[in-house]
């Protein structure tokens, strides 16, 4: 038994000053390896959070370290600004991270995951819109949700809390408004899918206040929640992706009672140089003075901090560009050309600026899922593709059966859905029936 126990403890690796475990020394490398291989040392992140309450349904989402699977970490940062009660807000906080992570399958290499996010952010937002209304509750939430992974940001929202970035003396608009008077495009949608888009009628008939969605009364063409509205207001998130340079950048995220009141130049400006949890304050401060407390106001300030000692301002063109290749190729981007040329592809180097990677708010939940995506291993097998519940023989529905495209796809390619997220599906495209109508006086207060 000695012999035994001596035997065992020779094979078990010993902890010494000034040294590690063989296996923490194995996770230490391989982390050194990632970060070698996404361009050096990763910037750090500090983040803040400030707000002044009026209904209490602005739920804010916090999180500097989280991993997806050991020795691969990322961050998450995100706003809800509920509407007719904070259940949907609540709901969305504790669910919705995890229903996106849940749409990635494991062990994705970094490129991978970054490519794989746009697709699991739009179905994680979707299994959250469903699965919080099978609670029957009436409300309704906007959502901004950033993940932040080294220099890499990217953001999926519905509604209008929104996430701004500023970086190398720029702002870039990293969400979308919702609101029906900010897009005739989404107006047009939601009318075909059969709801009726207006504003709010008076006695004598007159028409008073921003645009609204009947049945139910909101100003929002998308959120989570809204069961009394109708399934055409729908989860679907705008997505963009951003590539910082190494010198970093801040992200202010807000819910509308900031945006209500400051421009984006206006709340970058008003907290230059103060600390994350200084700025967020600052900038909340600055939107109740303006126009009083008329909403619940938050606000939280991300600050992207490049390393001490960055390696080179310079890099390769051609390899920040490859480890997005297979992401750029899926949806159509506002850039005039996603393909290097020839000598794009000679060139060695270029200056390190911020590079918009990918942007779509697209709301067809179809062309997210289409399977001519070129990562095939990002979608599971057997699984639906928005709930992750497992199908078995004969269960799953295929998101092109009924397809117009007869001869390239068949109504046995995936992805498939199960049968209730295929009744989601048509229910967002006006396939079924609408929930009953109501009249025009009882607006949302969103």
């Amino acid at each position: 038994a000695t012999m035994a126990v001596e035997a065992a403890e020779a094979r078990t690796p010993r902890r010494r000053h000034g040294s590690m475990a063989l296996g923490d020394l194995l996770l230490r490398e391989a982390s050194a390896e990632r970060a070698d291989a996404a361009g050096g040392e990763r910037p750090g992140v500090a983040a803040g959070q400030a707000a002044r309450a009026r209904k209490g349904e602005d739920y804010a989402l916090l999180k500097q370290s989280c991993e997806r699977h050991p020795g691969a970490s990322f961050s998450a940062f995100a706003m809800f600004d509920g509407h007719n009660g904070a259940a949907a807000a609540v709901y969305a906080k504790e669910r919705l991270l995890a229903n996106v992570l849940g749409c990635v399958p494991a062990h994705l290499t970094r490129d991978e995951w970054l490519a794989a996010l746009p697709r699991a952010l739009v179905a994680g937002f979707v299994k959250t819109d469903k699965d919080f209304q099978t609670r029957a509750h009436s409300s309704g939430t906007t959502v901004t949700l950033v993940i932040i992974d080294g220099s890499v940001v990217t953001a999926a929202s519905v509604g209008d809390s929104r996430c701004v970035l500023e970086a190398e003396g720029s702002i870039y608009y990293m969400s979308a408004d919702h609101r029906f008077d900010a897009s005739g495009e989404e107006v047009g949608r939601v009318t075909e899918c059969g709801g009726e888009v207006g504003r709010l009628n008076i006695v004598g008939g007159a028409e008073i206040g921003p645009l609204r969605c009947w049945p139910g009364g909101l100003c929002l063409s998308r959120s989570i929640g809204d069961q009394d509205v109708g399934e055409f207001i729908i989860p679907v998130p705008f997505v963009k992706q951003i590539k910082l340079s190494s010198a970093g950048g801040r992200l202010i995220i807000s819910s509308d009672g900031v945006w209500d009141a400051l421009t984006a130049e206006m709340a970058f400006s008003c907290a230059r140089g103060l600390a994350p949890e200084a700025a967020a304050d600052q900038i909340v401060k600055e939107a109740v003075d303006s126009k009083g407390l008329r909403d619940d106001t938050t606000c939280i300030v991300i600050d992207i901090i490049p390393p001490e000692k960055p390696k080179s301002t310079i890099h390769s063109r051609k390899k920040a560009r490859n480890g997005f290749s297979l992401l750029k190729n899926i949806f159509i981007r506002k850039k005039t050309s996603d393909t290097l040329s020839h000598a794009d592809t000679e060139r060695t180097s270029e200056p390190d600026l911020v590079e918009e990677v990918f942007e779509d708010g697209c709301p067809s939940l179809l062309r997210w899922l289409d399977s001519e995506y070129p990562i095939r291993n990002m979608f599971k097998l057997f699984v639906c593709a928005i709930c992750q519940v497992e199908l078995e023989s004969g269960q799953g529905i295929s998101i092109h059966e009924g397809s117009s495209k007869p001869g390239k796809v068949c109504p046995w390619d995936g992805p498939f859905l199960c049968h209730s997220c295929q009744e989601k599906k048509e229910a967002m495209e006006g396939k079924r029936p609408s929930r009953d109508s109501s009249s025009r006086n009882s607006g949302s207060s969103e």
